[in-house]
Protein backbone atom coordinates (compact mmCIF):
# COMPACT_ATOMS: atom_id res chain seq x y z
CA UNK A 1 0.00 0.00 0.00
CA UNK A 2 1.10 3.42 -0.72
CA UNK A 3 0.05 6.08 1.36
CA UNK A 4 0.25 10.19 1.26
CA UNK A 5 -0.99 13.02 3.42
CA UNK A 6 -0.65 16.43 2.63
CA UNK A 7 -1.40 19.66 4.32
CA UNK A 8 -1.84 23.13 3.84
CA UNK A 9 -4.02 26.58 4.14
CA UNK A 10 -5.95 27.79 1.71
CA UNK A 11 -6.45 32.03 2.08
CA UNK A 12 -10.19 31.74 2.44
CA UNK A 13 -12.77 31.31 4.56
CA UNK A 14 -14.15 27.32 5.33
CA UNK A 15 -17.65 27.78 3.56
CA UNK A 16 -15.77 29.67 0.37
CA UNK A 17 -13.50 25.95 0.22
CA UNK A 18 -16.67 24.09 0.56
CA UNK A 19 -18.69 25.64 -1.73
CA UNK A 20 -15.47 24.53 -4.32
CA UNK A 21 -15.16 20.96 -2.92
CA UNK A 22 -18.63 19.72 -2.64
CA UNK A 23 -18.38 19.19 -6.60
CA UNK A 24 -16.30 15.87 -7.25
CA UNK A 25 -15.78 17.63 -11.06
CA UNK A 26 -13.87 19.77 -10.21
CA UNK A 27 -11.80 17.20 -8.43
CA UNK A 28 -11.15 15.21 -11.14
CA UNK A 29 -10.31 18.42 -13.43
CA UNK A 30 -7.60 18.81 -10.90
CA UNK A 31 -6.14 15.35 -11.56
CA UNK A 32 -2.69 15.26 -14.18
CA UNK A 33 -4.23 12.93 -17.04
CA UNK A 34 -7.67 13.08 -16.12
CA UNK A 35 -9.92 13.47 -19.46
CA UNK A 36 -13.30 12.76 -18.49
CA UNK A 37 -15.23 12.60 -15.59
CA UNK A 38 -18.85 11.23 -15.74
CA UNK A 39 -21.51 11.94 -12.92
CA UNK A 40 -23.29 8.48 -12.06
CA UNK A 41 -24.88 10.05 -9.09
CA UNK A 42 -24.05 12.14 -6.30
CA UNK A 43 -21.83 9.92 -4.55
CA UNK A 44 -20.53 7.75 -7.83
CA UNK A 45 -18.31 8.85 -10.86
CA UNK A 46 -16.12 7.19 -13.48
CA UNK A 47 -13.15 9.20 -14.18
CA UNK A 48 -11.18 8.41 -17.34
CA UNK A 49 -7.64 8.90 -16.78
CA UNK A 50 -4.38 8.51 -19.06
CA UNK A 51 -1.84 7.20 -17.38
CA UNK A 52 2.10 6.81 -19.00
CA UNK A 53 5.53 5.62 -17.95
CA UNK A 54 7.80 6.50 -20.88
CA UNK A 55 6.63 4.92 -24.15
CA UNK A 56 3.40 2.72 -22.12
CA UNK A 57 0.27 4.92 -21.91
CA UNK A 58 -2.66 3.51 -21.13
CA UNK A 59 -5.92 5.08 -20.26
CA UNK A 60 -7.85 3.38 -17.27
CA UNK A 61 -11.83 4.04 -16.50
CA UNK A 62 -11.35 4.60 -12.15
CA UNK A 63 -15.03 4.38 -10.38
CA UNK A 64 -15.35 7.18 -7.52
CA UNK A 65 -17.48 6.49 -4.68
CA UNK A 66 -17.68 9.13 -1.90
CA UNK A 67 -18.56 7.59 0.90
CA UNK A 68 -19.84 10.47 2.88
CA UNK A 69 -19.97 14.33 2.01
CA UNK A 70 -19.95 15.60 5.61
CA UNK A 71 -19.65 19.72 4.62
CA UNK A 72 -17.84 21.54 5.37
CA UNK A 73 -15.36 20.03 6.98
CA UNK A 74 -14.96 16.63 6.00
CA UNK A 75 -15.53 14.07 2.74
CA UNK A 76 -14.42 10.17 2.81
CA UNK A 77 -13.75 8.30 -0.58
CA UNK A 78 -12.69 5.09 -2.06
CA UNK A 79 -11.91 4.52 -5.63
CA UNK A 80 -11.06 1.36 -7.79
CA UNK A 81 -9.66 1.13 -11.51
CA UNK A 82 -12.18 -1.17 -13.50
CA UNK A 83 -9.76 -3.53 -15.60
CA UNK A 84 -6.93 -3.31 -12.82
CA UNK A 85 -6.64 -5.08 -9.36
CA UNK A 86 -6.05 -1.76 -8.11
CA UNK A 87 -8.28 -0.03 -5.07
CA UNK A 88 -7.83 2.56 -2.70
CA UNK A 89 -9.18 5.94 -0.80
CA UNK A 90 -8.89 8.82 0.82
CA UNK A 91 -10.35 11.34 2.95
CA UNK A 92 -10.69 15.40 3.14
CA UNK A 93 -10.48 17.58 6.38
CA UNK A 94 -11.18 21.14 6.92
CA UNK A 95 -10.84 23.47 9.96
CA UNK A 96 -10.60 27.13 9.86
CA UNK A 97 -7.19 28.42 11.64
CA UNK A 98 -6.81 31.47 13.61
CA UNK A 99 -5.88 33.40 11.20
CA UNK A 100 -9.44 32.76 9.31
CA UNK A 101 -8.48 30.61 6.44
CA UNK A 102 -9.24 26.71 6.12
CA UNK A 103 -6.41 24.09 6.98
CA UNK A 104 -6.68 20.99 4.98
CA UNK A 105 -5.80 17.61 5.22
CA UNK A 106 -5.75 15.29 2.37
CA UNK A 107 -5.14 11.41 2.98
CA UNK A 108 -4.75 9.15 -0.19
CA UNK A 109 -3.86 5.76 -0.70
CA UNK A 110 -3.66 3.11 -3.08
CA UNK A 111 -3.24 -0.21 -2.68
CA UNK A 112 -2.64 -3.23 -5.22
CA UNK A 113 -3.72 -6.66 -5.13
CA UNK A 114 -2.50 -9.81 -7.63
CA UNK A 115 0.87 -11.02 -8.04
CA UNK A 116 2.02 -8.09 -10.19
CA UNK A 117 1.15 -6.11 -6.80
CA UNK A 118 4.89 -5.63 -5.56
CA UNK A 119 5.89 -4.40 -9.47
CA UNK A 120 3.18 -2.69 -9.52
CA UNK A 121 3.61 -0.52 -6.46
CA UNK A 122 7.51 -0.14 -6.75
CA UNK A 123 7.14 1.46 -10.17
CA UNK A 124 4.28 4.27 -9.06
CA UNK A 125 5.60 4.70 -5.38
CA UNK A 126 8.04 7.07 -6.51
CA UNK A 127 5.50 8.88 -8.78
CA UNK A 128 2.60 9.08 -6.33
CA UNK A 129 3.85 12.00 -3.38
CA UNK A 130 4.88 14.06 -6.66
CA UNK A 131 1.33 13.46 -8.18
CA UNK A 132 -0.61 13.88 -4.32
CA UNK A 133 1.64 17.10 -4.36
CA UNK A 134 0.46 18.20 -7.50
CA UNK A 135 -2.95 18.15 -6.86
CA UNK A 136 -2.68 19.86 -3.85
CA UNK A 137 -0.86 22.76 -5.05
CA UNK A 138 -3.62 22.90 -8.00
CA UNK A 139 -6.22 22.62 -5.55
CA UNK A 140 -5.41 25.59 -3.34
CA UNK A 141 -4.36 27.90 -6.37
CA UNK A 142 -7.80 26.81 -8.21
CA UNK A 143 -9.95 27.38 -4.58
CA UNK A 144 -7.97 30.77 -4.18
CA UNK A 145 -8.64 31.71 -7.83
CA UNK A 146 -12.30 31.02 -7.09
CA UNK A 147 -12.77 33.02 -4.42
CA UNK A 148 -10.76 35.57 -5.79
CA UNK A 149 -6.79 35.25 -4.48
CA UNK A 150 -4.40 35.83 -7.15
CA UNK A 151 -1.74 33.04 -6.82
CA UNK A 152 1.63 34.40 -5.31
CA UNK A 153 4.79 34.86 -7.58
CA UNK A 154 6.46 31.68 -5.39
CA UNK A 155 2.82 29.69 -6.09
CA UNK A 156 3.48 30.68 -9.23
CA UNK A 157 7.09 29.51 -9.82
CA UNK A 158 7.23 26.42 -7.58
CA UNK A 159 3.94 25.17 -7.38
CA UNK A 160 2.54 22.56 -9.40
CA UNK A 161 4.70 23.09 -12.48
CA UNK A 162 7.85 22.48 -11.07
CA UNK A 163 6.30 19.22 -9.44
CA UNK A 164 5.40 17.91 -13.25
CA UNK A 165 8.73 18.85 -14.37
CA UNK A 166 10.49 16.61 -11.36
CA UNK A 167 8.15 13.95 -12.55
CA UNK A 168 8.66 14.36 -16.36
CA UNK A 169 12.11 14.25 -15.85
CA UNK A 170 12.09 11.63 -13.44
CA UNK A 171 10.02 8.88 -15.84
CA UNK A 172 12.72 9.66 -18.81
CA UNK A 173 15.52 8.96 -17.10
CA UNK A 174 13.92 6.08 -15.33
CA UNK A 175 12.71 4.83 -18.71
CA UNK A 176 15.23 5.94 -21.44
CA UNK A 177 16.54 3.36 -23.33
CA UNK A 178 19.43 5.51 -24.24
CA UNK A 179 20.35 7.23 -20.98
CA UNK A 180 23.01 4.40 -20.25
CA UNK A 181 22.02 4.23 -16.68
CA UNK A 182 18.52 4.20 -14.87
CA UNK A 183 19.83 5.79 -11.69
CA UNK A 184 18.06 9.08 -10.76
CA UNK A 185 20.32 11.82 -9.59
CA UNK A 186 19.75 13.47 -6.89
Amino acid sequence: MIEAEKNFAIAAPIDNVWDYVQDISRWADLLPGCRECAIIDDHHSRWTIKVGAGGLIKTVNVLVHVESWDGPDRVNFTYKLESEPVVGGGSYFAEINDQGETDIRLHLRVEGSGPMAPMWEAVCKPLFHPLATTFTDKLKVEIEQYVGIEPSLNEKKFGFTSTISFMVGWLRRLFSPFSGSNKIKE
